[in-house]
């Protein structure tokens, strides 16, 4: 199956398409990866090299695409880190495009936006996310702080966590995925959907995990495409981002090369249990 991934690329490190494009193609996926920054590594090592892709220059790669005939052929549109606010509405109507294509394609957005308590995204972008991406795609996945702006809910616990999902889901997505809930020793997701919510619990490891998250999304829609349904897909994902983790405690990035094959059919899968 082919799918679009729209997100940001590091030379080092496994951030964006860095590490959504490997665990993707590792699912036997064509991937086409178009890349909304180019920076040489995650800014939260300190110094780094290269910027933002223009949102005209992404519009473009995208429209090559099209030229060639491909977007009936896409499977699913994921999108993460934007980089500015006006790449926003070049990858709506992408998406768009691609969904009327006729192939089926779903459009999973990742509202990257920010976390522990604070935005680290271009003005511009947490509005184009509330008001215009949420409502039209088909999957989201934010995190607690990025649930609790969306939604206007504040979240303490997973029961507050699915009362966010369910005002997002009011909103448009079918799905609606949220992740990083902290419950003692261990952090958990819920996915909400109309035909039920799920939970998965994995033990917390303490450690920076700079592109937990975006392997997080290309595990679950990896999947999703490959026939599981939401509450499978999900424990999966924690599980192999938790092998992932696991793995790399001591190193400055995620050990994804190494570990791949975990990560993918993980070791140990922590279940998903219904939640009324």
């Amino acid at each position: 199956m082919a799918i679009l991934s729209i997100q940001s690329r590091v030379t080092s490190g496994y951030v964006g398409n860095a590490v959504a494009v490997p665990i993707l193609q590792r699912f036997r996926h064509d991937v086409w990866p178009i890349d909304t920054v180019a920076y040489s590594n995650h800014p939260a090592h300190g110094a780094f090299t290269g910027g933002v892709r223009p949102a005209m220059e992404i519009a473009a790669l995208a429209a090559g695409l099209d030229t060639r005939g491909l977007f009936a052929d896409c499977h699913a549109v994921l999108s993460g880190y934007l980089g500015s606010a006006e790449t926003g509405p070049v990858v709506f109507d992408v998406a768009a495009r691609i969904r009327a294509a006729g192939g089926g394609a779903f459009w999973c957005c990742d509202p990257v936006m920010g976390d522990n308590g604070r935005f680290y995204v271009a003005d511009g972008i947490p509005e184009f996310f509330r008001d215009l991406a949420i409502p039209a795609a088909d999957i989201i996945t934010p995190n607690v702080f990025e649930a609790e702006y969306l939604s206007g809910v504040s979240i303490h616990s997973a029961v507050d966590a699915v009362q966010a999902a369910r005002v997002l889901r009011r909103a448009g997505p079918a799905t609606v995925i949220v992740t990083g809930i902290r419950e003692g020793c261990s952090i958990a997701a819920i996915a909400v959907t109309a035909d039920g919510v799920w939970k998965s619990s994995a033990p917390f490891i303490d450690i920076p995990a700079h592109g937990a998250g975006d392997a997080f999304v290309a595990l679950y829609v990896g999947h999703i495409l490959g026939g599981k349904d939401t509450g499978q897909a999900l424990a999966l994902a924690v599980s192999g981002i938790h092998a992932l983790l696991a793995a790399s405690v001591t190193a400055d990035d995620l050990m994804l090369v190494e570990r791949l094959d975990d990560i993918l059919a993980p070791p140990y899968v922590f279940g998903a249990s219904a939640m009324c």
